[in-house]
């Protein structure tokens, strides 16, 4: 027991004169921002041809093509059609120029697959708006030559410009 003793004597002086050293910390904060501005951005957007349109048809020259706009998420955005190049072409009635070029042929550019609403270049009156999704959109253009158009034998052609909007 005097073993015991001695042994409890000896941890209590050396624990009275030793101390821990504990690791101390300190922390602080800082923020981290950044700012998504909104952008949009055209694809490849192809030709519309209307192969060889017959002027005693009965029947419509109809056609498409596909305008691809990748806008980042919840941008709102508007695409225009212009008139096109050839001299007289209007949103409203558009025309190609011959290789003679005073040979014309109308047509027209639509928002819509029954051909009713023409795409114009007019925010808020005759273009189409959407939202950005952040991945690519499709929209299709629908073009008509009318049945019983008048036109000379020729080739024709006309170059639109798309404008986005946002």
């Amino acid at each position: 027991m005097r073993k015991l003793l001695i042994a409890a004597a000896v941890f209590t002086a050396l624990a009275g004169t030793t101390t821990l050293a504990l690791p101390a910390t300190t922390t602080t904060t800082f923020t981290v921002t950044a700012t998504v501005g909104a952008s949009c951005s055209l694809g490849t957007v192809t030709n519309l041809g209307f192969g060889t349109y017959d002027p005693i048809s009965t029947i419509d020259n109809d056609a498409t093509t596909t305008i691809t706009v990748t806008c980042t998420l919840l941008t709102p955005y508007n695409i225009g059609l212009n008139a096109g190049t050839t001299t007289g072409g209007t949103v409203s009635q558009r025309k190609m120029q011959g290789i003679t070029p005073a040979n014309t042929l109308n047509y027209n550019l639509y928002s819509n697959a029954g051909r009713t609403t023409i795409w114009g270049n007019t925010i808020g009156t005759n273009t189409v708006a959407n939202t950005g999704s952040g991945t690519a959109q499709n929209h299709t253009v629908y073009g008509r030559i009318a049945n019983g158009t008048s036109a000379n034998v020729d080739t024709y052609s006309d170059t639109i410009t798309v404008t986005v909007t946002y």
